[in-house]
């Protein structure tokens, strides 16, 4: 369980992890300048379990992982919005970050709730009004990549 940091349509990626950050590929420094432009205080506030919640076509515009990298790095336990940008959705399952497409959830969470996500089952649980919510379930074969730890980890698991 962890607390719903709310955002708007259209986060893209720019905003997720800003371009003057590319640097570096470093899970803990991308983790350090995660959603610096969009919340400022973010990073600060953010604990391990918390779950981003956000509207329509979360991660639209470029096609880097460090925007999934940078959110999972933060401790973020997942993402749940409305619906995702093609890219970031592959980018997230191959970085292994949880996250459920299920815009009635993302409509009845506001900032600052308890939320719980399965994300193997696509629930989502609003802890703080007692609702649950069944969103886009992954196919059993993304999730065990996901539960690797992402793509590489899933077939260097495949390879032992």
């Amino acid at each position: 369980m962890g607390k719903a940091f709310r955002y708007g349509d259209n986060v893209d990626t720019d905003v997720i992890i800003p371009a003057r950050y590319l640097t570096t590929t470093d899970e803990k420094e991308l983790a350090a300048h995660a959603l610096e432009d969009l919340d400022p205080t973010f990073v600060e506030r953010v604990k391990p379990g918390d779950i981003v919640v956000a509207g329509k076509n979360f991660g639209c515009g470029s096609s880097r992982e460090h925007a999934p990298v940078a959110i999972k790095g933060a401790g973020v336990a997942g993402v749940v919005a409305s619906s995702y940008a093609r890219i970031f959705f592959r980018n997230a399952i191959n970085t292994g970050l949880p996250i459920i497409e299920c815009p009635e959830a993302v409509a009845a969470i506001s900032d600052g709730d308890e939320v719980t996500i399965d994300a193997e089952a696509g629930v989502v649980r609003n802890e703080t009004t007692g609702e649950e919510f069944k969103g886009e379930q992954l196919p059993d074969f993304v999730m065990d990549i996901v539960k690797a730890g992402g793509l590489v980890e899933w077939v260097r698991s495949k390879n032992t």
